[in-house]
Order: C-alpha cells, then structure tokens, then sequence
C-alpha cells in the first residue's frame, strides 16, 4: 500500500471520497474506538472479508488509517488499524465545498451521530443522571445567532480540556494503583448541533441533484 498524507481538511477531495460509502463511515467510527483488522471487522459487520478488506485498504491509502500491530492468526498475519484523527471543518473549508460536498459530509457526520446515540440508548447509555437529551428552537436575531455560535465553539473546546484532564488523572490512576483498584475510564459521547432550523410544518427545499 502507498501511504499519502493525513487528511487534515474536509474540503480535501480524499476525505470526500472516504466518507462517500456508509461502510467506510462505519468502519471509521469503529476504529476510532479501538485497534482492530478486517477479519474482525467483517465478523462483526456481518460483512464479507473481501468488501471490508477493500474499505479498509482504501480509507489506509487515504490516509485516514495507521497501521498499529500485527498478529499472526491461523497461519496468516492479521494487520491492525486505528483511525487517525478527523479533519475538523473550519469555517474557510465549510464555506469552500459545493452544495454536494456539503451535503455528503453532513449525511455521515449525522447518520455516525444517529447510530451511536441508537445503540448506545438500547444499551442503557441514557440512564445515568448525568446524561442530557434536549432539543430547543429558538427564535434569535442575527447578532444571537452569532453569539451562540461563538458559545457553541467555547463550549466543544472546554469539552477537550475536560478530556485532557481526565486522560491525565487516568493515566496517573494507572501508574499509582493496581489494575483490581483502577478507576475505569467512561466512553462518553458527545454531540453538538447548531444549525438554521426549518419548521416542521414547512415543505422541504429539493435537494440538489447528484
């Protein structure tokens, strides 16, 4: 395999590509939870080796995928991938992809966020007080507009200094106590909308033809 360049901007034609096959959104989200190969990924995909194989393969190339281990399984040598880090859209990249793009980078930014949120309800993610449900629409003029989209930013970087500090306690929880008294470290999800919202009673714009 040719290993390019990460991906850093959603803009970038390979980060399209990537995200243009409901397999490849999937597999991202999954190897961004852990390391795994694609025989693994198959069986739990209920997928065929060859199909996950090729996806991985592709997203590698792109370079949206690092190498991580090997292991010899059954006399074959199983390679396992994690995700690199996302390109994250800044304002400039957002406003420079067309109407397509746009819309087919937000399709598996939602349909991740949906499939998560999903399994995660069924699974008793939603049962702890500490988790939020919520919904508002909210009617504002143009400088509230702007100011809760400033606040909307705040508040998703005061989320990764958060992460930052628990990674840090966690990590000298680990080094400080043994494994029975180690305080787990909690999968937490975690997404923000903030978007023109169109009434439910309106008629929906047509989409743009692809």
């Amino acid at each position: 395999m040719v290993k390019q360049e990460p991906v850093t901007d959603v803009a970038d034609p390979r980060w399209l590509r990537a995200i243009s096959h409901p397999i490849r959104v999937r597999l991202l989200a999954m190897l961004e939870e852990e390391a795994a190969s694609p025989v693994v990924l198959a069986a739990k995909l209920e997928q065929p080796l060859g199909t996950i194989a090729y996806h991985v393969r592709t997203l590698y190339e792109l370079g949206l995928l690092k190498l991580v281990s090997t292991r010899q399984r059954r006399g074959a040598t199983e390679h396992y991938y994690r995700t690199v880090a996302r390109p994250a859209p800044s304002p400039e990249s957002w406003q420079g992809l067309d109407a397509i793009s746009k819309q087919r980078v937000l399709t598996a930014l939602i349909n991740t966020a949906t499939d998560h949120a999903n399994r995660s309800a069924a699974a008793g993610g939603f049962d702890p007080v500490e988790a939020q449900l919520e919904t508002q629409a909210l009617t504002l003029d143009r400088e509230g507009w702007e100011e809760l989209a400033r606040e909307a930013r705040s508040w998703i970087a005061r989320a990764q200094e958060i992460e930052r500090a628990a990674a840090s306690r966690l990590e000298e929880g680990a080094a400080s106590s043994g494994a029975e008294a180690r305080e787990p470290a909690l999968r937490i999800g975690l997404t923000l909308m903030l978007f023109e919202a169109l009434a439910f009673s309106a008629e929906r714009a047509p989409q743009a033809s692809r």
